[in-house]
């Protein structure tokens, strides 16, 4: 296992809670990433051109590094590549911030092709306002007949934007592709749900306990990248959900941007399941709750929100309620549940149930006949059946989608 040194620098006008909260977060992106941690080192002051820290702090974490030897060292400020020229230079260690340190972990997870696209693409949305800086570090011993800084550095950020471009085709096509088959699933009377929320909330065990799945689950920040999609029965009606990749903290836009297609998989969907660790703090969780409404905010406007405080199993009752009143302005329509337990997943059913696109109720009176059988048989595939009696002629309560009951009564009328 490699060893990682963590470092950070806190702003002086924040709160200690937020910024251990911001420690303890990347303590855990350097786990899910393979590094085992052997020191940390923090700093309160505002933010230096050259070193991010102050001079004589840089010079502190060289003596440590000097002692230890680790493999890196991991900021959770963002670094200009600048700082980090000079950082590393200083320490004799390879340095990275805390937005490479996610990048290392999406690589790592990336096991499809778009999703390996996605975290090209990531990646060059990263070095691209960096190019100009790093050929001006390669340069620093130019050799005669090199071609001059202005052309190569053109040529290094062109060649950045053209694979961008090639990058976004081909996920625009594969969206296409995805747009297409949400629309025919649709068509199909299935409504689309989502499970969103902060990594590490316990969206893929909640995800595996309601459709009897077996989605990679541990206790570790992004282990869902490739959204997951199965079916589920809520209350008589066929329903699609979706596992999706985790929010957190400070997710650049070039970030948001390179996963829009993931994304889109909870900004399409009928009903968003925000899944929330009900076991952690008042305070981590508003906070949590803001950086997930930060992030989906513009695309949710008309989607329903179930809010699933999930973990009851881990704290008493009279806490639990105490987070879901004081949160309530940030946690719509609220349900307890436990993904460990099952706890709470009827409620939660009843509440998708509710929230989902409303389908009209009807009754038809049906020939009996061979191809009014056909019919009842493609009526109990296509929609809730509530009664149904037979006499000479077949008489039924269902309902279904404005498309299906059309469908309905025009068979009908054609077998009269």
């Amino acid at each position: 296992m490699m060893r990682a040194i963590l470092v950070k620098r806190n702003d002086p006008r924040s709160e200690d809670e937020k910024n251990e909260l911001q420690m303890n977060e990347l303590r855990e992106l350097a786990g899910a990433a393979g590094y085992k941690v052997i020191s940390e080192l923090t700093q309160t002051r505002h933010p230096d051109r050259k070193y991010h820290l102050g001079r004589g702090k840089v010079e502190e974490l060289a003596l440590i590094v000097a002692d230890l030897k680790p493999d890196k060292v991991i900021f959770h400020n963002p670094l200009s590549t600048m700082q980090i020229y000079n950082i590393s230079e200083t320490c004799r260690c390879e340095t990275i911030d805390k937005f490479q340190l996610i990048l290392e972990i999406f690589a790592t997870r990336a096991t499809t092709h778009r999703s390996k696209l996605q975290v090209e693409l990531a990646r060059l949305e990263y070095e691209l306002p960096r190019a100009r800086a790093v050929i001006s570090i390669l340069k620093k011993d130019e050799r005669p007949g090199f071609m001059g800084l202005g052309g190569y550095e053109d040529s290094y950020a062109q060649d950045i934007k053209n694979r961008m471009t090639r990058i976004r085709n081909e996920l625009e096509t594969i969206q296409k592709d995805n747009e297409s088959l949400r629309a025919h699933r649709h068509s199909k009377g299935f409504s689309l749900a989502s499970l969103a929320g902060y990594t590490n909330a316990g969206k893929s065990t909640l995800f595996n306990a309601l459709v009897d799945e077996n989605v990679e689950s541990k206790d570790m920040l992004f282990t869902t990248l490739l959204p997951t999609t199965r079916s589920l029965k809520v209350e008589g009606r066929d329903i699609l959900i979706t596992d999706t990749v985790g929010f957190i903290e400070d997710l650049p836009h070039w970030m948001v941007d390179a996963f829009r297609s993931t994304l889109d998989e909870i900004f399409l969907a009928d009903v968003v399941l925000l899944v929330v660790d009900s076991s952690e703090t008042f305070e981590t969780i508003r906070k949590k709750l803001l950086v997930c409404h930060e992030t989906m905010w513009d695309q949710l406007q008309d989607v329903a929100i179930v809010t699933v405080f999930n973990k009851i199993d881990l704290i008493i009752d009279d806490e639990l309620q105490e987070k879901i009143t004081g949160l309530a302005y940030l946690a719509p329509n609220p349900v307890s549940v436990s993904a460990k337990t099952g706890f709470g997943f009827e409620e939660l059913k009843t509440k998708i149930r509710d929230l989902l696109p409303e389908w009209k109720r009807i009754e038809l009176t049906i020939p009996l006949s061979e191809e009014g059988m056909s019919l009842v048989a493609w009526i109990y595939d296509e929609g809730v059946v509530h009664s149904i009696n037979y006499t000479d002629v077949i008489s039924i309560d269902f309902e279904a989608r404005d498309k299906v009951i059309n469908k309905a009564i025009s068979l009908v009328n054609g077998l009269s």
